[in-house]
């Protein structure tokens, strides 16, 4: 087994060591022990690190991640759960696009007052639905 010290594994996947150690606390990852002060981690290591990342891009929090990485065994991945997630991207995805259209219209809109574009309006009712059910916040 090939081991790879706690500045090597950050260098691989650009995450922080302090990152490293909280994903350790969390029981994401472990570390098979000490060189000297520096935390040891097998090269499996890089996959579970993999597997986390493709979790939180997907937008699983990490106590979500937690439970699919139990232990060293191999990952208990949900099937339903990710068949969830998938259908609230594509409702995300379909929410979005309905707003990235409404506003290209409005950036090239031929009405001198965006207030009586029928398409603007229904712009303003999406983003107002969308904000009333929390999906939308303002900055």
């Amino acid at each position: 087994m090939k081991e790879m010290d706690i500045g090597k594994v950050s260098r691989w996947s650009g995450l922080p060591a302090s990152t490293l150690r909280y994903y350790e606390e969390k029981g994401l990852i472990r570390s098979i022990g000490r060189n000297g002060l520096k935390r040891v981690f097998s090269e499996s290591v890089i996959q579970r690190l993999s597997l986390i990342a493709l979790g939180r891009a997907a937008g699983f929090s990490l106590d979500d991640i937690a439970l699919m990485l139990v232990g060293d065994a191999q990952p208990a991945i949900d099937r339903a759960r990710l068949q969830a997630k998938a259908d609230e991207l594509d409702a995300t995805i379909k929410r979005l696009g309905a707003i990235r259209d409404g506003l290209r219209h409005a950036a090239s809109c031929p009405e001198p007052n965006h207030l009586e574009c029928a398409k603007f309006q229904q712009l303003m009712t999406l983003a107002a639905r969308t904000a009333a059910k929390g999906k939308l916040r303002p900055s």
